[in-house]
């Protein structure tokens, strides 16, 4: 914990790259963890949304039971020590493969953030690409039991990356550049075993800055040379303790000088 404390404190453009484990405690659940959600039901490819009506039902009936959970979850410790760097001026991004809206609704700006897996709080037409708020298609949907549709006549799905969709290429571009530029990067709550996501602290830390791993369980990279450190443990504990720490020592470093 000091060690970490000490990273934070010194660094002054930190990427943080979070996975579901930052979330779970608020309520989220996780997606890839031993008890994963992805175990639980089949996906449903885009193709599949697209061509099938069938599919569509299936879809918007995934996204309407998990839908309560994503409104009742709040932003947690982890996700408030974040904006904590922000407000700081320490922070120069977050690079998300979350879908629950967290980080925007804790108070990260939206400059500072990339989802690079989309969000649940927008619906985005997949012909016009208008994105409109979720909770009155998901209204529809519960009532009608019929897909929500544009004006423009496309079909509407929530506003993350489907199997088979590509990411955003702007997102990406935005997260390559911050890992070019940060002096510092931190995991949390992620195993780093989704890509191209997972190439982001590595490409970071492969330039020679300080890389730290904070997870509940094994990751991909855990073994990896490039990293600095590796904590064990509950990411909404380990993390904002050591970010109230940093910045209470940059608080008294300022203060002495």
């Amino acid at each position: 914990m000091e060690k970490l404390a000490a990273l934070l404190q010194s660094a002054q453009r930190i990427l943080v790259f979070t996975g579901a484990g930052i979330s779970t405690d608020s309520g989220i659940s996780d997606f890839r963890g031993p008890q994963g959600v992805w175990k639980q039901r089949q996906p449903v490819y885009l193709k599949q949304f697209m061509r099938s009506e069938n599919a569509r039902i299936e879809y918007w009936d995934q996204k309407l039971e998990a839908w309560p959970s994503f409104l009742a979850a709040k932003p947690n410790d982890a996700h408030l020590a974040v904006v904590n760097l922000e407000r700081a001026d320490k922070l120069l991004m977050v690079i998300t493969q979350n879908i629950d809206g967290l980080h925007l609704r804790a108070g990260t700006s939206p400059k500072r953030l990339v989802e690079l897996h989309g969000t649940n709080l927008w619906v985005e037409c997949m012909r016009c690409h208008e994105c409109t708020e979720t909770e009155s298609h998901m209204d529809f949907f519960q009532t009608t039991g019929e897909p929500p549709i544009c004006s423009c006549g496309g079909f509407l799905k929530p506003a993350t990356i489907s199997f088979g969709q590509n990411l955003h290429q702007d997102e990406l571009l935005r997260a390559r550049q911050a890992a070019l530029d940060c002096d510092f990067v931190i995991s949390l709550g992620s195993t780093l075993s989704v890509y191209p996501a997972a190439m982001f602290p590595l490409v970071a830390a492969r330039r020679g800055v300080p890389y730290i791993i904070v997870n509940r369980g094994t990751t991909d990279q855990d073994d990896n040379p490039s990293v600095t450190l590796r904590l064990e443990g509950d990411v909404t504990q380990i993390f904002p303790t050591a970010v109230s720490k940093a910045l209470t020592m940059s608080s008294h470093t300022f203060r002495h000088d």
